[in-house]
């Protein structure tokens, strides 16, 4: 509302002259209506960036499941592309009829390096303890204690190695470990 009075200080409401009122409640009636008018545009504005901002973050939303989804699909795509020559070695080794035991064995073992040099290359490590290293249930799973010359709950042998990729472990390694004396 105005600041300014409609009537003059120290007289009536009453005591204003009628032609005087109506322009004051004429100039008062306008003053609203424009008021009205810019909060009406304004809620329209506001109105109009709600909608703005709603329709982006569904966009955002819906890339990001698209591109979930991409990845999920195509994961596997590196680390198949990585295994594709160690297909062809195998292939290869197969296709050959009058093959040595050295041959053979010479073949395995470029095999294996190359499906080693797969796995390390998409973050698969191999958990290969030591003999006495400390026994670590989350990289290594016990299959029997052994009275063993070396600290309790030890590595005493692996039997069979484990596997991790990025830090989360795949396979444990198994393990015998020194039994408490």
């Amino acid at each position: 509302m105005s600041d300014t009075p409609t009537t003059p200080p120290n007289q009536p409401h009453d005591a204003m002259p009628e032609s005087a009122q109506a322009t004051t409640l004429a100039d008062e009636v306008a003053r609203l209506q424009n008021e009205l008018a810019a909060l009406q545009s304004k809620s329209a504005d506001l109105a109009d960036q709600y909608l703005r901002a709603k329709a982006e973050g569904e966009n955002v939303r819906r890339r990001a499941e698209d591109d979930i989804a991409k990845a999920r699909k195509f994961s596997v795509e590196s680390f198949a592309e990585s295994l594709l020559p160690v297909a062809d070695s195998l292939e290869a080794a197969l296709a050959i009829t009058e093959a040595t035991p050295e041959q053979l064995r010479e073949g395995v073992d470029a095999t294996l390096r190359q499906l080693v040099s797969a796995l390390e290359r998409n973050k698969v490590i191999a958990i290969e303890p030591a003999a006495g290293e400390k026994f670590d249930p989350h990289r290594h799973q016990a299959i029997s204690a052994m009275p063993a010359a070396q600290e309790a709950n030890t590595v005493v042998a692996v039997l069979q190695k484990g596997y991790s990729i990025a830090e989360r472990v795949l396979r444990p390694a198994l393990v015998t470990v020194a039994a408490p004396q």
